[in-house]
């Protein structure tokens, strides 16, 4: 048996080394024939510095090694959510033009938020939910490589989110599929016109459903070798289960680091059975994964759990990049690792601790604001609604009382900026056509006007939200000013490894890989590529 094993090792080596030679027989101003772009939902560089000692050598360490590191990527994007990150990523502009302001709206006519991607015109795959990318209004690079192709080179997505992997194919992919919160079945929208035997394949043979009593997420490495873990916490491993009595077990597993292994096993099963990169066209398999702290502890500290999140996430990158070796050549093909630039943590300090805090009730704040507005102007629902800190007013009322609606956008900000909490108000007008503060210019650059409320506000570091009466939206949300390092890696033949450390805008990354493509950048992209080649 031993000796089998190392015949095996002999012979994996000996493909890969003739792979490697034949990649490197290639003439290097040859486009490459596969692209692999991997999104990871806040991922952090000090993370990755922290931990890179504990990391192999093929996954966060092989782009570090191999590749440009870019360890200091802005997003400036106030409330930046995994959607409007990777839109930003993907379109290289700011939500103002590209329509993705952030994964949730408020629709007025049902006074209620739904997903930005919501369509009810495409029908669900594998899902009752539907989605469609049309509230993208730009093109991404994944359309500008299908058009660049005449829609002959393959672009698939998979990710464990409904809308980024969506956000990821863009409008012109063959496939984008994600896991279903309720089923755990790879689902998708028919708005794209593929669906891979794949995964319709792998619901049937092998449904995450039957498969996730069985797993259990521990800890990757010995206890007392995670660092900065309090002592107490090393005699204690967590251990997660996802047990079929467990109604929100797949949202819950979603979550997990073992996600990630799932999607990685699918991305493999995509470059085998499609072919992708062999085919004598560009493809492209957009990717992806999570980093994010982990909500679901059992006592509220996720310290171990988010580094394990890392450690088991660098064996995924190098069990990926393993098979593209394989199969592809790293040097046939273009890599790029992205972070979605946010990094989202509602753990509240205790109150021993005495930091400064309080909460902030909107539905009372929306009361207050329509006495005080019936005060002035008569009786009335005056306020329509509010969702993510955007005042919504009746428009409609407004109207028909023959009223000025910018002086009731000012009325209601001058209330507004008076209540406790709340640190700024600004108008409509303020952001659009004005914008005379930081935070207003960074509004303006995010706001989307058919999703924009009539008066935005401030809510002050350490205070929670206390979001009530909106569906599943009922939560406390703490107000914290994450500013951190989020990296980018850009992986290619034609790129010089490299580390940059001074800040680079996030709108730079989708002109950036199209360059090294040689395609046309995203129809709204205005940043000048970097240049990070020999």
């Amino acid at each position: 048996m031993h000796n089998k094993r190392q015949i095996s090792r002999i012979l994996t080596s000996l493909v890969a080394s003739m792979v490697a030679l034949s990649a490197l027989s290639q003439d290097p101003g040859e486009r490459p024939r596969l692209v692999i772009g991997i999104v990871i939902d806040q991922l952090r560089s000090d993370y990755l510095e922290a931990l890179q000692a504990k990391f192999g050598e093929e996954g966060f360490k092989r782009l570090m090694r191999d590749g440009a590191f870019l360890e200091n990527v802005e997003f400036d994007v106030p409330d930046l959510d995994i959607a409007s990150g990777t839109a930003l990523l993907m379109s290289g502009t700011y939500p103002s033009v590209n329509g993705i302001p952030c994964s949730y709206v408020y629709d007025r006519e049902q006074e209620k938020p739904q997903y930005i991607l919501a369509d009810q015109s495409a029908m669900g795959n594998f899902t009752d939910d539907s989605y469609s990318p049309m509230a993208y209004k730009v093109s991404t690079i994944t359309d500008e490589l299908r058009v660049h192709s005449s829609g002959l080179g393959y672009v698939h997505s998979i990710a464990t989110d409904a809308q980024q992997a969506i956000l990821l194919a863009g409008h012109a992919a063959n496939s984008a599929f994600w896991i279903n919160d309720r089923t755990g079945n790879w689902a998708s929208t028919t708005f794209y016109k593929d669906a891979p035997q794949i995964l319709t394949g792998r619901n049937y043979r092998l449904p995450l459903a039957s498969r996730l009593d069985t797993m259990s997420w521990i800890p990757a490495m010995p206890l007392g070798d995670y660092p900065d873990i309090l002592s107490f916490k090393k005699y204690y491993p967590f251990r997660y289960i996802y047990s079929s009595s467990d109604r929100d077990r797949f949202r819950k597993f979603k979550k997990s680091a073992l996600a990630n292994s799932e999607v990685t096993t699918v991305a493999i099963e995509y470059l085998n059975t499609l072919r992708l990169g062999r085919r004598g066209q560009t493809d492209m398999l957009c990717i992806g994964y999570t980093a994010a702290p982990y909500q679901y502890t059992n006592d509220g500290d996720n310290r171990v759990e988010n580094q394990d999140i890392y450690i088991r996430l660098d064996r995924e990158l190098g069990r990926l990049f393993a098979e593209i070796d394989l199969s592809v050549g790293m040097s046939n093909t273009l890599v790029f690792v992205a972070s979605t630039g946010y990094y989202y943590d509602n753990t509240r300090p205790d109150e021993r601790f005495n930091i400064p805090t309080g909460e902030f009730y909107p539905n009372r704040a929306t009361s207050l604001l329509n006495m005080y507005l019936m005060a002035i102007y008569g009786n009335g629902q005056w306020v329509k609604g509010y969702f993510n800190r955007h005042f919504f007013l009746n428009h409609k009322l407004i109207k028909e009382k023959n009223l000025s609606l910018s002086e009731l956008r000012a009325k209601s900000s001058e209330l507004l900026r008076q209540m406790s909490g709340i640190t700024a108000a600004y108008t409509f007008e303020e952001i659009l056509n004005n914008p005379s503060s930081a935070e207003a210019r960074s509004l303006h650059l995010s706001t989307v006007p058919a999703y924009c409320g009539d008066v935005v506000v401030e809510v002050s570091p350490g205070w929670l939200i206390m979001d009530q009466g909106n569906d599943n939206f009922d939560e406390a949300k703490l107000i914290r000013k994450n500013i951190v390092n989020t990296p980018v890696f850009i992986m290619a033949p034609s790129v010089k490894p490299q580390k940059i450390g001074s800040p680079i805008d996030a709108a730079v990354i989708a002109p950036t890989i199209s360059n090294i493509l040689r395609i046309r950048s995203p129809n709204a992209a205005k940043a000048m590529p970097l240049s990070l080649g020999y």
